[in-house]
């Protein structure tokens, strides 16, 4: 029998500023933006922890949540309602990002594992950016993913033009409708890289907002998708969205470092690419 997982959480509160002493206040501020706020700002953090492990014959369990919660909670304490930039020695020799604290919390927790196996570490930094961390380096720099939620709306109607009406009614349904219908889309876009250590950061936010913004929010916030020249010929389901997603922000962002894009078109439907052959659409 294959491991089984199981995910704790956990919140903690703290304040943080980014901010490169080796670098001057112009280029500190140009990089790093609000965040360089000479006193710093705020996040309620959330902290899930994932282990994994085989289920032990006696107990039922891979491993007694109160044992972790014993584990995990001198480690908060560390951090919880501190300037994670003046309070806290580990964060004097780097810079105190969601990616750093990601590394340093899977490090501080691994340390302490007595009896589990740390699978992931995830930190919401706010409820629509987060970072994974499954203890993987290359060299001295950790490699981690940073998932980055966008929300926009918009009507469509899934209407194929090789089919005739009734076979569009018979396989769409409802979403046939020809004056169409709408979602509230919520777009995840995933970059996953090196903790680039001058900043801290697997990628620039402010960049990512803004290549989000231009080519995606932009272009379909409060549109009908079967007005898309990109949709001309083309069903507008959510697949089809996805791949034209990754299509248009895979050369926006740094090379390489596009990792999936996420769709959710309703709590009930979502949809996922991770790459290779999307570019015909555009």
């Amino acid at each position: 029998m294959g491991p089984v997982r199981l995910t704790k959480r956990l919140e903690f509160s703290a304040s943080h500023r980014y901010h490169n002493p080796a670098w001057s206040d112009e280029r500190n501020r140009t990089v790093f933006g609000r965040c360089n706020n000479l006193h710093g700002h705020g996040h309620n953090y959330l902290l899930e922890v994932t282990i994994e492990g085989a289920v032990d014959d006696d107990t039922g369990m891979v491993i007694n949540l109160y044992d972790v919660k014993q584990v995990l909670q001198p480690v908060i304490e560390e951090f919880d309602h501190k300037d994670l930039h003046l309070d806290t020695p580990v964060f004097r020799s780097r810079i105190p990002t969601t990616e750093n604290l990601s590394v340093v919390l899977w490090d501080r927790i691994a340390e302490k594992a007595d009896g589990f196996q740390l699978s992931r570490i995830r930190l919401f930094e706010e409820e629509d950016l987060y970072v994974d961390y499954e203890g993987r380096q290359r060299g001295d720099a950790p490699e981690v993913t940073l998932p980055r939620r966008y929300q926009f709306s918009a009507a469509h109607r899934l209407h194929s033009p090789v089919l005739s009406e009734e076979e569009n009614r018979k396989v769409f349904g409802k979403c046939n409708n020809p004056n169409g219908h709408g979602h509230n889309y919520t777009v995840e876009v995933t970059i996953r890289g090196l903790v680039n250590p001058e900043t801290g950061m697997v990628t620039g936010l402010d960049h990512l907002d803004r290549v989000v913004d231009e080519r995606v929010i932009q272009r379909f916030d409060h549109q009908h998708l079967n007005y898309d020249k990109a949709f001309a010929e083309t069903v507008t389901t959510g697949e089809n969205l996805v791949l034209l997603l990754w299509a248009l922000l895979e050369k926006a962002v740094p090379e390489g470092t596009l990792d999936r894009i996420g769709l959710v078109e309703t709590r009930d439907n979502y949809f996922e690419y991770r790459g290779e052959k999307a570019g015909s659409l555009r």
